[in-house]
């Protein structure tokens, strides 16, 4: 896989996963693989006890943001849909500590913008608005 060469954006998305499903990076691999990628396309996955995964490589390009993979950090948090798969805000309390923590290292090394996967895509994930969470 080509290495990325600078990150100007922070991608966060959300698994689209209800919230008593706990997935983590090996579930997200065996899904991307079925769709013939390489592996899992984000490079941090934050489990719904705050636990924080490691995906793809740091320096590889993601999968994760059409047209915005090469200079960009893709991170999912698990869940953000509710039993019938419509858009909810169902993160924990320690999800959203572990992605405000991670999200403010990553912007700290390298200047980068932090967004919603759907401010490039016309999705609802993250199931959350991202930029007033990180005003």
């Amino acid at each position: 896989m080509p290495d990325r060469k600078e990150t100007n954006r922070i991608i966060i998305h959300c698994s689209a996963t209800h919230p008593k499903l706990d997935i983590g990076v090996k579930d997200i691999d065996s899904w991307h693989k079925a769709k013939g990628w390489s592996g899992c396309g984000y490079h941090y996955v934050l489990r719904r006890d705050g636990t924080e995964e490691i995906g793809r490589p740091y320096h590889q390009i993601g999968a994760h943001t059409m047209s915005h993979n090469e200079d960009s950090i893709g991170i999912c948090v698990v869940g953000g849909v509710d039993a019938y798969n419509n858009p909810e805000f169902n993160f924990t309390k320690v999800q959203m500590d572990a992605l405000y923590s991670l999200v403010t290292s990553l912007r700290h090394l390298t200047g980068a913008s932090v967004h919603g996967h759907n401010e490039f895509s016309s999705k609802a994930c993250p199931s959350l608005n991202v930029q007033e969470y990180f005003k």
